[in-house]
């Protein structure tokens, strides 16, 4: 059989206040059209669909036509909630998700919801073992219903997505393409610079172990580089089919196509999804900057000039496409030293805005005179 991996659209992401809606409609389009040409049976959408747990009513519009357009491909489609989702939303969709043929997972319920069955067009079995995020706060009740003792549940976040794994893979057969979808962090995966860090750190970082040696895949999402995981079976992340920010600007967006039987070996390829503008980090002074041809990549500027007042405005207007502005660090004053920080006991705020000019080297007068005028109107009101 032949599945297509994608995870990760993160639709509804702005970047630095910006809209993305136009690329990440584009991307979907491009991933639908990976589709048409692979003719996969199946697709797996590992996760984090939307980038808000509140999406606005036109992101829930674009997922919903990509979900759709993927399974007009005539694949089975399969998708999972991730920690940037509403997992209780998601399921709220699901009678919209199965009158149109597509399995839909928000939040862990009983053990048979998270087993999917199915058969390729060739007659290929398959069965998937679908995982939606899981916070840690909802780790103990979702292996609730393996009836736990209390020594159980005190276990660790690890143990509870062994157990909860190792249940919903029991069925796995010898004449059946095992899979599993999951939205999490393994241990010795690297980020792709985008993710929250909140649900990346180690406590939610669980061993390549927790999977099955009788897996013939595991699809994750949740890290946006496209990576292989060591591990008891073949472990992918697809990474994102967009950048996210601007720590993924090194990344290559693309989807995964997975060719596998159940008595053969998965074998993978990376397809580039090129749609989404580029993100580049560019330095340089006000004439550096001049004559850069940046195409229409998004920026972010490491400006190597004095800070002053209307800098920012001076560097959007050689390259609007700079969306993040910032002085270079080597330009600040005490660059790669520590300095110490002036005492604030008994000086007027004033005179502590002065130092803080002073100390990222602002001489603009202009800037010191507004504040002035700022303060006494605030205290003459």
């Amino acid at each position: 059989m032949k599945i297509l991996h994608t995870s990760d659209w993160h639709v509804g992401k702005v970047l630095k206040g910006h809209s993305r809606t136009t690329e990440q409609i584009a991307v979907l389009a491009e991933v639908v059209e990976v589709a048409r040409a692979e003719r996969p049976d199946l697709v797996i959408v590992a996760g984090d669909l939307f980038d808000s747990a509140a999406p606005s009513p036109e992101s829930t519009r674009i997922v919903t036509r990509a979900l759709s357009a993927l399974r007009g491909t005539g694949a089975d489609v399969v998708a999972i909630a991730g920690n940037h989702d509403n997992g209780a939303g998601l399921d709220a969709l699901r009678p919209w998700a199965e009158a149109a043929g597509i399995g839909l997972r928000g939040t862990v319920r009983s053990a048979a919801d998270h087993v999917i069955d199915g058969r390729t067009a060739g007659g290929e079995a398959w069965r998937l073992v679908a995982l939606p995020f899981l916070s840690q706060r909802y780790a103990v009740r979702a292996t609730e219903m393996f009836e736990l003792t209390a020594a159980e549940a005190t276990q660790t976040y690890t143990d509870h997505v062994a157990r909860l794994i190792d249940a919903l893979s029991s069925g796995f057969g010898p004449d059946t393409v095992n899979l599993v979808t999951a939205h999490l962090t393994v241990v010795g995966a690297k980020t792709g610079g985008g993710e929250r860090d909140a649900h990346t750190v180690q406590a939610y970082a669980v061993p390549a172990t927790v999977f099955p040696s009788g897996a013939h895949y595991v699809a994750l999402g949740h890290l946006h580089r496209r990576q292989q995981v060591v591990g008891p079976c073949p472990v992918h992340y697809s990474g994102s089919p967009l950048a996210i920010d601007f720590g993924e600007e090194q990344n290559n967006p693309s989807v995964t196509i997975v060719e596998v039987t159940a008595q053969t070996a998965a074998k993978t390829r990376d397809i580039p999804i090129a749609a989404a503008a580029p993100l580049r980090t560019v330095r340089g002074t006000l004439d550096d900057l001049s004559t850069m041809d940046t195409g229409d990549a998004w920026l972010r500027v490491y400006v190597r000039e004095q800070p002053r007042a209307g800098l920012r405005e001076d560097v959007q207007a050689l390259l609007p496409r700079a969306v993040e502005v910032r002085i270079d660090p080597e330009m600040l004053p005490g660059a790669g030293t520590s300095a110490r920080a002036a005492p604030r006991a008994g000086r007027s705020p004033r005179q502590l805005f002065a130092d803080y000019l002073d100390s990222i080297g602002h001489s603009d007068d202009g800037v010191r005179e507004l504040f002035d005028q700022l303060y006494e109107e605030v205290h003459s009101s």
